[in-house]
């Protein structure tokens, strides 16, 4: 899977979201926040090709978390950007 080119992360009033492209520009009404973990695991992976294993390395590596943890954390971070049209697969 990958994150589709044309979504990007913008930092507006101290928040990252990532902002939907609109017919006429940035469509502000269709926005979704990331924190601090979903922040890393977007410039860990934007532009490239990954896995959910990845995921789950990028996660252990950086947080003291089993691979249990990690994975389920993993899912549910893809499931959301999938659901938001947001990774190609």
């Amino acid at each position: 899977m990958k994150i589709a080119k044309q979504y990007k992360v913008r930092e507006m009033a101290g928040e990252h979201i990532i902002v939907m492209p609109g017919r006429y520009g940035a469509d502000m009404t269709r926005v979704v926040a990331l924190n601090a973990t979903s922040l890393y695991l977007w410039e860990e992976l934007v532009g490239r090709e990954f896995t959910t294993d990845e995921v789950v390395a990028l996660l252990t590596d950086r947080y003291e978390i089993d691979s249990e943890t990690a994975r389920r954390d993993a899912e549910k971070w893809i499931e959301q950007l999938s659901a938001c049209g947001i990774l190609e697969q």
